[in-house]
């Protein structure tokens, strides 16, 4: 009930702002997905190893730092929406390319530049969402806004489900391309942040980069390792488990299809649950728990012995991993300084995802190594493994970590 209180209690210029924020993410996180669920077919047109195209997803995750700085600097300077705007366009138009890469290094260099669009959408996005919402508002809403990256993984199971059947992998760089244009119109229609038109009306003295260093260099650093173990976390349980699904345990198209679907359910109610409670808990209480129970589903997880049994772990483990990120745009923006809030969250978030680039393929490479008696990789045991560590991580950071819970803009 407090919920829906607090929905109703948005003006209509914050719902549009929220709703294109969304959009925009989960359309970001769709496209990106879409690799995901197609690695074996890659790699089989490319004459390449699953591990080869894997690195595809690493080089994606490594250049959305760059995409964070350029485009966070842009929404600093220029305002949240115009910036953001430009970015949707360019990473649709990188996607639709990906469909026509004729050979593999062109699909690295597409995938890559892809990643420099993905890595200025979250910072931007999110920034805009949290400075137009209500304070009050604010737990709640970052944990429907960060579901976004869950809901591009449901859309991309299900246009996998329907379109890799009949078109192939490229069609579904083509599909793919489609619906972020659709968030242009919404951008018309959405104000520019009213923190940062305030800012820029009380003309503060421009922040230089070298102060920001002295001043909150530290924190920066703090919040970094921080997204990169979360980014460890997610990435880790995310995107190479199609692989493993239809590897190691015989699943056809549509069984993965109905199984990352379910998991991607259990994804969006673990932000949008989470992240309203740590509007009363605390964002570091809810991170710890969120891991720690994670850390205990993880034998249901991957090494569930029925069908049922798995898609219960999927959901469940999915639901703390993205329980714990349904915090991270609040707590990064309030810990955020005011001047850099357009690019400080965005650019420690892909920093994280940078130094978490190699996770999937370091995972196939893991799983080679650690084979089954059949001789096949074990992508079961060496996901079991580093996400025993990861989450452990994620409970030592955000235990020594600072609170601002509530913080006014």
């Amino acid at each position: 009930m407090e919920a829906l209180r607090l929905f109703r209690s948005l003006n209509r210029e914050q719902r549009n702002t929220f709703i294109a924020c969304f959009l925009g993410w989960a359309l970001d996180a769709l496209d990106f997905f879409l690799v995901t669920f197609v690695l074996v077919q890659i790699a089989h047109e490319f004459n390449r190893s699953i591990s080869e195209v894997a690195f595809s997803i690493t080089i994606t995750l490594m250049a959305r730092p760059l995409g964070a700085f350029i485009f966070g600097l842009l929404g600093d300077k220029f305002g949240r929406r115009i910036p953001l705007m430009i970015d949707i366009v360019f990473y649709s138009i990188m996607e639709l390319l990906t469909a026509f890469a004729p050979n593999f290094t062109v699909f690295l260099i597409l995938r890559a530049l892809f990643g420099i669009g993905m890595g200025g959408e979250w910072g931007l996005g999110a920034s805009l969402a949290m400075e137009s919402l209500p304070t009050k508002a604010r737990g709640l809403f970052s944990g429907i806004l960060q579901q976004g990256y869950a809901a591009g993984y449901l859309l991309a199971a299900l246009v996998y489900w329907i379109v890799f059947p009949h078109f192939g992998w490229r069609g579904l760089f083509i599909a793919g391309s489609l619906p972020a244009l659709l968030v242009i119109y919404i951008r018309m229609h959405v104000p520019e942040s009213p923190v940062w038109q305030r800012d820029r009306a009380r003309a503060r003295p421009r922040m230089r980069l070298s102060i920001f260093v002295r001043q909150h260099g530290m924190l920066f650093l703090y919040a970094a390792l921080l997204m990169t173990a979360f980014n460890y976390m997610s990435h880790g349980t995310q995107d190479l488990y199609p692989t493993y699904l239809e590897k190691q345990r015989g699943f056809g198209v549509s069984a993965k299809s109905i199984i990352s679907i379910v998991y991607a359910m259990g994804a969006i109610c673990g932000g949008t649950i989470l992240g309203f409670l740590s509007q009363h808990w605390g964002r570091r209480r809810v991170i710890i728990l969120s891991a720690l129970c994670g850390m205990l589903l993880i034998p249901l997880w991957i090494f569930a012995p029925t069908t049922a049994l798995l898609i219960v772990g999927g959901f469940l483990i999915q639901f703390m991993v993205q329980g714990a990120w349904g915090v991270v745009p609040v707590h990064l923006n309030e810990l955020s300084p005011p001047e850099f809030r357009g690019t400080f969250p965005g650019l420690a978030y892909q920093l994280g995802n940078f130094a978490a680039a190699y996770a999937a393929q370091q995972q196939a490479w893991l799983a080679e190594k650690f084979r089954m008696p059949n001789g096949e990789p074990n992508y079961a045991l060496t996901m079991a493994l580093v996400q025993s560590v990861v989450f452990i991580a994620v409970i030592v950071l955000a235990a020594i970590g600072r609170e601002e819970r509530g913080k006014e803009f």
